[in-house]
């Protein structure tokens, strides 16, 4: 199967997410700079989660660029990803309004976490499309960071109930672990081209 209408499917559905994410600000009544400082925590969210959704993006993109080919699974895996990916809005927007509640914390953790597992199963899936000798599997090896982003998720959840705060810095340097780009794919396709 050709992976181009997957690849539009996956960028549309994302930039919805942003969309609906930046829906979610109401204006303060107040016309004064005073008044937007109890949307700081909103904001918060909202740029983080823009953040990860980001990541989420370029690393879909560069993924799907070194595959030749999808299927079925790869499909279905893809949609998995997008499922998990679609509960970030809401996730966001809770914790965003309830920045200091462990329920709402934990559960901007959940979606994180079942989010990369989903990459993950979708990057397994793809590695088993191209199969396990191919250049595709040599490229994307045992994703060390990604295995590390789920282990820090499955840290911040209980750590939501013991301490919110921790958490959300937890999933700050996830974002920080990734906004450095994911070069093996690049530099695949680069050797390609030579």
């Amino acid at each position: 199967m050709h992976k181009g209408r997957l690849e539009a499917f996956s960028d549309g559905v994302i930039a919805i997410l942003i969309t609906i994410m930046v829906l979610e600000f109401s204006p303060p009544r107040g016309a004064a700079l005073a008044d937007l400082l109890p949307l700081l925590p909103t904001f918060l969210a909202y740029a983080l989660s823009f953040v990860f959704l980001g990541i989420y993006w370029n690393n879909h993109h560069h993924m799907l660029q070194a595959a030749r080919r999808v299927n079925g699974a790869v499909l279905w895996a893809n949609l998995h990803l997008l499922f998990w990916l679609s509960l970030v809005p809401f996730v966001t927007a809770w914790m965003g309004r309830h920045c200091h509640d462990s329920a709402p914390v934990a559960a901007y953790g959940v979606v994180l976490l079942a989010s990369g597992s989903a990459y993950f199963i979708l990057s397994r899936v793809l590695i088993a499309c191209h199969g396990s000798e191919s250049d595709f599997a040599r490229v994307l090896g045992r994703d060390l960071k990604g295995l590390i982003s789920l282990g820090l998720y499955v840290a911040a959840i209980p750590s939501a109930f013991l301490l919110p705060v921790a958490s959300q810095a937890l999933y700050v340097c996830v974002a920080i672990l990734w906004l450095v780009p994911d070069r093996r794919f690049e530099r695949h396709l680069e050797h390609e081209r030579s």
